[in-house]
């Protein structure tokens, strides 16, 4: 059995309006950037698949490689993860 939407459940989508982009985001600085410097201490010889995805995922290739990423949940998750693989050191970027 379908269910049937009313006119007025219509009415009431149509009047629900997505916010603006100005609205939805807080604009930052950009002198306020920051960044994070991630670096491969140890070797994944020996971790799990998931952890060697998660390096990769993040642009590390061998041992003492670094990469500069920007400071965000998402990158501070996958950091997480490989704890005791990696050294981190929060830096600001101009």
């Amino acid at each position: 059995m379908a269910v049937k939407e009313s006119k007025a459940d219509k009415a009431q989508i149509k009047t629900n309006k997505k916010p603006t982009a100005d609205q939805s985001r807080a604009v930052k600085p950009k002198s306020e950037e920051k960044w994070l410097r991630v670096r491969l201490i140890r070797s994944v010889i020996g971790q799990p698949q998931k952890q060697r995805e998660v390096v990769k995922g993040l642009g590390l290739r061998k041992m003492n490689s670094e990469v500069i990423r920007k400071d965000c949940p998402e990158i501070w998750g996958m950091i997480r993860k490989i704890n005791h693989l990696v050294k981190v050191e929060e830096m600001e970027k101009k």
